[in-house]
């Protein structure tokens, strides 16, 4: 192996008395670095079959001289990785096999001369498959045996490999998916295929769809293909404009495109711009982040859902500590001291305490996007880990970013594979991974809601994860009380004196969709009687009238499991702070918790 040289940005197959020190390193200045690392793998010699998965669908950066220019990935593979090969075969469910030269004819017809005198006419060559891959494997060891002055420099290409070799255990291989995956284990491993020129591509959308014994096998190299960066979509917005002042179809320049468009895809942002051009209104800033929410909802399967806060922490009632915590962090974010922001949140509380609330109005305090993990699983083999990984690539190129998981405790699941095939245990992993990874410190925010934080795993709540646990409490004061009744008027267009406010005990037991339901009952009794407006005897007898949910020992333990997450002494309230501090106080909310979970089991 290694019998190769650069030459414009192509792997050049050469005899081994003109080798090259270092080919790789050769490579031009602009050559993909997805692309780059294959070079480097496959001159090491050690592997000759890659998987490429990720971005594949997207436009790839492809100069022509002094002119920029983009193909698809199949034409940079053909036209520039393997240009100069003497032949480059593509193959997949839908059109069989067929050689591909890119736009070079004359390479084309030479291709199909060549193969026509081994396997006939070409209309006739098999298209399924099994036959497909016996007679390359024919083909290859006919290749292997020949002189080397007449031996052929050729390149396997197979787009949509998921469909060809599925995820999926030894009792899911039928005998053709077996075949297949053994022959391709065979070529990997094959030490006389890895010494003259022949390379393997195979093309997924999700490194999780294609069979785990090809991906973990350490003959094969998987590497993935990002998102466009910042300045790839900065020398994008520009080309489309082709000559065009870019400024006539939009109000942002190139670079405020660039930092905009973090999550598209090339395709996604030409799509973006081209619906601004057909439309006649220039994209503003507005107009492209609704564009964009519904494109990356669309590119993510409607896997997460984008919210645009227009809330902030000052308008949160009540949970003073909480949102003092909140607004610090989120003002490290804003100054840009990313090093000192922490990894992720647990906020945690009995139901209706606004646990999502605090967590939109965090992502508005600090004015970065906000998305929702919406159900990423799915019965089918694979594709849950395909969703997520499709999730996680998106998170990734858009920070920074809040993501809020709410119910985590369901939605995460944890190591135990629960008679799924290992799903949970491998979803658990790879979120797990992605939420310590430091390098997206304060460029995603992960925040975890959850009722039952006790039901979380250790490993997503430990510092470095989720390591800022915030609990949240039902109203205790009366000036809390007052002010999320003024609150949930507001938010209800409901027009409320400040003399008129019920009086109502400070037990803490009342949560802010309790009192919004009976600003609401107040609202109604006053329509009935023919008034817009409650008045304070309305508010009173909607008060005196209401009922709250008569789960209480459940709640109560929902309390108690906050108060024993919080990681702040100063977050509890001083009725809670006060029974923690005592020496055997947390053991006596523990045994507390034992024993309500012993009475609703009877």
């Amino acid at each position: 192996m290694g019998d190769l040289a650069i030459s414009s940005g192509r792997l050049d197959p050469l005899s081994a008395a003109a080798k090259a020190a270092s080919p790789a390193d050769k490579l031009p200045g602009w050559y993909p670095a997805w692309a780059r690392e294959l070079a480097d793998l496959y001159f090491s010699g050690t592997t000759c079959l890659f998987i490429l998965h990720g971005n594949v669908h997207d436009l790839v950066h492809c100069p022509e001289g002094n002119e920029d220019s983009y193909c698809s990935l199949s034409e940079f593979l053909t036209t520039q990785v393997f240009g100069t090969w003497d032949l480059v075969l593509g193959y997949d469910l839908s059109q069989g096999l067929r050689p591909q030269a890119g736009r070079d004819g004359d390479r084309l017809r030479a291709m199909f001369q060549y193969l026509g005198a081994r396997w006939g006419d070409p209309t006739q060559w098999p298209r399924d498959p099994d036959p497909v891959l016996l007679l390359l494997d024919a083909f290859i060891e006919r290749n292997l045996v020949e002189d080397p002055a007449a031996r052929k420099s050729v390149a396997f290409l197979f787009d949509y490999a998921q469909y060809m070799l599925p995820a999926g255990g030894l009792d899911s291989l039928v005998r053709g998916q077996g075949a297949r995956l053994v022959r391709m284990l065979r070529w990997a491993q094959n030490p006389l295929i890895k010494q003259v020129n022949m390379a393997f591509c195979l093309v997924a959308d999700q490194l999780a769809e294609v069979n785990e014994r090809l991906v973990q096998c350490p003959h094969v190299a998987a590497i993935e293909i990002p998102l466009p960066d910042r300045e790839e979509r900065r020398r994008f917005s520009g080309w489309t404009a082709r000559g065009q002042d870019l400024s006539q179809v939009s109000a942002l320049s190139a670079d405020q495109l660039a930092d905009l468009s973090n999550g598209l895809t090339l395709t996604n942002l030409n799509v973006v711009l081209s619906q601004a051009t057909r439309s006649g209104r220039k994209l503003d800033s507005a107009s492209f982040r609704q564009l964009k929410k519904t494109v990356i909802e669309r590119q993510c399967q409607g896997l997460v859902e984008f919210i645009e806060p227009d809330h902030t922490l000052d308008m949160v009632a009540g949970q003073a500590e909480a949102k003092k915590r909140l607004q610090d962090d989120a003002r490290l974010i804003t100054d840009g001291r990313l090093d000192a922001a922490p990894m992720g949140y647990l906020i945690c509380g009995p139901v209706g305490t606004g646990k999502t609330y605090m967590a939109e109005c965090y992502a508005g305090s600090i004015g970065i996007p906000c998305v929702s993990l919406k159900n990423f699983r799915s019965k089918y083999v694979g594709e849950t880990e395909g969703n997520l990984q499709q999730v996680l690539a998106v998170l990734r190129s858009l920070g920074p970013v809040v993501v809020i998981i709410d119910e985590a405790d369901a939605a995460l699941g944890n190591r135990e594979t629960e008679g799924d095939s290992g799903t949970s245990a491998r979803v658990f992993s790879m979120i797990a991974a992605q939420m310590g990874n430091t390098h997206y410190r304060g460029r995603i925010v992960w925040m975890l809601l959850t009722s039952r934080p006790d039901l979380l795993p250790i490993d997503l709540k430990r510092q470095g994860r989720a390591e800022v646990h915030i609990p949240l409490f039902y109203p205790y004061e009366d000036a809390e009380i007052r002010s999320m009744f003024e609150v949930m008027a507001r938010k209800n267009k409901v027009q409320i004196a400040v003399d008129a406010l019920p009086k109502l005990p400070a037990t803490g037991k009342l949560s802010g969709a309790d009192i919004e339901s009976i600003v609401l009952g107040a609202k109604r009794a006053a329509l009935a009687a023919g008034r817009n407006d409650p008045s304070a005897d309305d508010l009173q007898k909607a008060a005196s009238e209401f009922i709250p949910s008569s789960q209480g020992l459940e709640k109560e333990m929902q309390e108690i499991a906050a108060v024993l997450e919080c990681t702040q002494l100063s977050l509890l309230p001083p009725m809670w702070r006060e029974k923690v501090s005592k020496p055997d106080g947390r053991s006596q909310l523990q045994e507390r918790i034992a024993a309500i979970r012993q009475l609703m089991e009877t």
